[in-house]
């Protein structure tokens, strides 16, 4: 599912990229580059968004996928992609879930001393794993819904419900689900486990669901999200119309400087460089809840943060330079 999140996030910043006239190559990290690689590839006149779909409601065929690789290589980077980023001045990461945003591809990048847009390996690592993340943010006097982890094959603890079963390192809410009695969990658990070894089991916090990006250190204006049915899953985030998302939040003017407060704060904990969005849950006393930090945000035509930055004028362009200006600071230490 994350694929086709990726593949839109990457298409709307090439395009727009393009427009700004940027020299631009767009790059399928697993599929790569099946074209000879020559020195004027970034003046090549070609529509490298060829091919590139929508998201779907539906899983991508991964097999199918991988039967379309044919250097008969099992690696992440598929053929001539390293090459190529190592001729750019800066790689744009539009990269979503796992092998994206938990830090290999950074560290890797760091190794062959790529440049690319976003935080680093650590930060990265830290942030996607939702048990550790949550254990810096109690360590940091950030409040979090409760919660306990489990692996596959341990014994299962029964929590209070509704809960919320998710995947210990997902991403685009895939492997979430809510449960609201025995049942359900034990269903939650077996689908989430089809994802990971490792399961969150967290306090389901009723209220207001919002998010906060951060740019440079500096938090944006917030966006809450009312979906239609149900609850912010990956097919309400995606398919557009199934969710009302009001930029910015109606909060009380003191109760939108301590969520903003907040996003900066678990920026600074976890030692999150250039651009992040926090999820939060507000509860109905007021009570702020932190649950995750995103690395990588959704960049596709419907995603929060460039909601958040049109809100204070930024265009989706402006906020793709944005992201690279401050991207680029990193490396002009």
């Amino acid at each position: 599912m994350e694929r086709d999140v990726s593949l839109s996030t990457g298409k709307m910043i090439y395009e727009a990229l393009r427009k700004r006239g940027h020299q631009v190559v767009l790059l399928d990290v697993y599929l790569g580059y099946c074209g000879e690689v020559k020195e004027d590839i970034f003046e090549i006149e070609e529509d490298w968004t060829e091919g590139i779909c929508q998201i779907r409601e539906d899983e991508p065929d991964i097999e199918k996928i991988k039967s379309m690789r044919k250097d008969g290589d099992r690696g992440y980077f598929g053929p001539k992609v390293l090459s190529i980023c190592q001729m750019s001045d800066l790689v744009f990461l539009a990269l979503h879930g796992e092998n994206g945003e938990n830090g290999k591809i950074q560290a890797a990048f760091d190794l062959f001393e790529i440049p690319y847009t976003g935080t680093g390996y650590v930060s990265s690592a830290l942030s996607m794993n939702k048990d550790l993340s949550k254990i810096l943010f109690q360590f940091g006097g950030i409040q979090t819904p409760k919660w306990f982890l489990l692996k596959r094959g341990e014994e299962k603890r029964e929590p209070v419900f509704p809960a919320v079963v998710k995947t210990c390192c997902g991403g685009s809410s895939v492997g979430v689900y809510i449960a609201n009695n025995k049942e359900e969990y034990e269903a939650a658990l077996k689908a989430a486990y089809t994802y990971e070894e490792k399961v969150i089991v967290e306090e389901f916090i009723k209220g207001r669901e919002c998010s906060v990006g951060v740019i440079d250190k500096k938090a944006l204006p917030i966006i809450e999200m009312e979906p239609k049915e149900g609850f912010y899953d990956y097919k309400n985030k995606y398919q557009d119309g199934n969710t009302v998302e009001t930029c910015p939040a109606d909060f009380p003017k003191d109760l939108t400087k301590k969520i903003q407060e907040i996003a900066e704060k678990v920026f600074e904990i976890l030692q999150l460089e250039t651009y992040a969005r926090m999820d939060f849950r507000i509860r109905e006393d007021g009570e702020i809840f932190c649950l995750e930090a995103n690395t990588l945000p959704g960049m596709t035509p419907i995603s929060l943060l460039p909601q958040e930055a049109l809100a204070i004028g930024i265009d989706f362009g402006e906020l793709c330079e944005k992201i690279i200006e401050v991207s680029m600071k990193k490396y002009k230490k």
